[in-house]
């Protein structure tokens, strides 16, 4: 399997290749060549390990299927315990893919706990002997679980990057306490999108890129505009589809819909990819809070990113451009790298840019969108645990409202991707349920233990007693220089 980018057809590079660099040189996404097919008959006997190592092998057709066999064995048959995939009936035609029940108690463990194994693999694969240096943009989720995966690993170095204010408390605890001698963690005035940008810049910036080759460094990314964050992700999506077959909810070959909460549309992409390779996929619902730059864009073709920014209580969907769905329109567009790269150039140089109609219309078969405010969100908690007795989170609360919203496949049932545990949100999920708000976040989290009964995760509790090694604020246009002061002591 070789991959391309999508601003430049002419490119073709093995899997090793695309997870190494992370980005293309001109600032395009790697991206499949083809969609390799899986058959649901084949594969929905399979436990969650053998899933994943069919997944990942049809992709990364260069790496030892030994290799494959045993970094899934070590991540997915440990790490998440016994829950791996895990699917939980939520009410008559619902059901919710409990993705958190990792080691930071959020989805982007499915990959981030894969993705390090894989990008050193691919250092030995490739023969490399530069230290890779990791940048990270985050929203919340994906700097914690990118530095838990990277810490300590020779010859690499991680930087994170996250909007000041724009995370829940636990979430910045999480970055802020992080251990590991090859880590650092910088809070960026500003949003998400100011963060990414800055991120950008760095892997664009030829002068940087030569002072990088000169010292023996090379750039990498963990965030999902890299390959080997999306390929794991795909996975879940086979499994949780086995499951409902299992369980006797649908007949072997009928389709379900899935219901993402979204923000840089990298898991709901995942989703689509599934598609392509065979899965019954009816409609897959692009979720958003108030920050509704997608679900426009699905209605409308008009992809504007002008517009207002709102913080809100689901802050990992507080994203603005979404890097991924450059993936998608490489694809319905049939490979047509001129057409994303004058979209991508739109979007850079105005804020905006237009899909043309037939290209939109090929969108809307397979995707629907909605979004929910945070009253709407902070309702649909309390409605989920009062009718269902299910504790959910403000993101996975947002799902559910819009799957509840939006026209589904008929009779098919309709699972909602829970991106991460209610306890990574404890105020915002007491508030919801009507419950008094403590001033601190662990009182808040020990409160909504004694009102559901439902256990915290331990690690987040852990979180009130760890020092806190990293607290520097700086401003975007100061990230070219966090990301690249050590460089010149190398």
């Amino acid at each position: 399997m070789m991959f391309t980018s999508t601003r430049n057809n002419n490119l073709s590079v093995s899997a090793a290749q695309a997870i190494l660099q992370g980005l293309s040189t001109e600032g395009g996404l790697f991206v499949p060549q083809q969609f390799p097919q899986l058959s649901v008959e084949t594969v929905y006997q399979m436990d969650y390990c053998q899933m994943a190592e069919k997944v990942l092998g049809s992709f990364l057709t260069d790496y030892d299927p030994q290799f494959l066999q045993q970094a899934v064995k070590q991540v997915y048959g440990s790490a998440f315990g016994t829950k791996a995939g895990y699917v939980q009936q939520v009410n008559k035609n619902t059901w919710s893919l409990e993705l958190w029940h990792g080691p930071t108690c959020a989805f982007k463990d499915y990959a981030l706990q894969m993705m390090p194994k894989l990008l050193v693999q691919a250092r030995t694969m490739l023969s490399s002997t530069d230290t890779t240096v990791i940048l990270v943009a985050t929203s919340g989720d994906t700097g914690k679980a990118a530095l838990e995966g990277y810490r300590d690993l020779e010859g690499i170095r991680i930087k994170v990057f996250y909007p000041t204010g724009g995370t829940s408390e636990i979430q910045r605890l999480q970055m802020a306490t992080q251990q590991g001698n090859n880590v650092e963690v910088y809070a960026v005035e500003g949003n998400f999108d100011a963060a990414q940008t800055g991120v950008k810049k760095v892997f664009a910036d030829q002068a940087i890129g030569q002072l990088l080759k000169e010292k023996g460094v090379s750039l990498s990314s963990a965030n999902s505009i890299n390959w080997g964050r999306l390929v794991p992700q795909i996975v879940y999506y086979f499994y949780s589809y086995s499951q409902l077959v299992k369980q006797g909810v649908i007949a072997l070959g009928n389709p379900v819909d899935f219901c993402v909460p979204t923000g840089n549309f990298g898991d709901i992409l995942a989703g689509w990819y599934a598609k392509q390779m065979g899965l019954p996929v009816g409609k897959l619902i692009c979720a958003s809070n108030k920050n509704n730059v997608l679900s426009e864009f699905f209605a409308t073709g008009v992809y504007n990113a002008k517009r207002e920014f709102f913080k809100t209580t689901s802050p990992s969907m507080d994203i603005l451009i979404s890097s991924n769905l450059e993936r998608l329109l490489y694809h319905v567009s049939g490979g047509n790298d001129t057409l994303v790269a004058e979209l991508m150039d739109s979007l850079s140089k105005t804020g905006s840019y237009t899909l043309p109609k037939d290209l939109l219309e090929k969108i809307q078969q397979d995707f629907a969108a909605g979004w929910a405010d945070d009253q709407q969100a902070a309702d649909e908690i309390k409605h989920r645990w009062d009718t269902d007795g299910y504790l959910c989170d403000p993101h996975t609360a947002v799902a559910f409202r819009v799957a509840e919203q939006t026209a589904h496949t008929k009779d098919a049932p309709c699972v909602v991707l829970s991106t991460a545990s209610p306890y990574k949100f404890p105020m915002a999920v007491l508030q919801a349920l009507g419950c008094p708000v403590p001033q601190q976040d662990f009182e808040a989290l020990r409160q909504l233990e004694t009102f559901s009964g439902v256990q915290a995760p331990t690690q987040l509790k852990e979180l009130e007693q760890k020092p806190q090694r990293f607290s520097k604020v700086i401003l975007p246009s100061d990230i070219v220089k966090a990301a690249t002061e050590e460089i010149s002591a190398l």
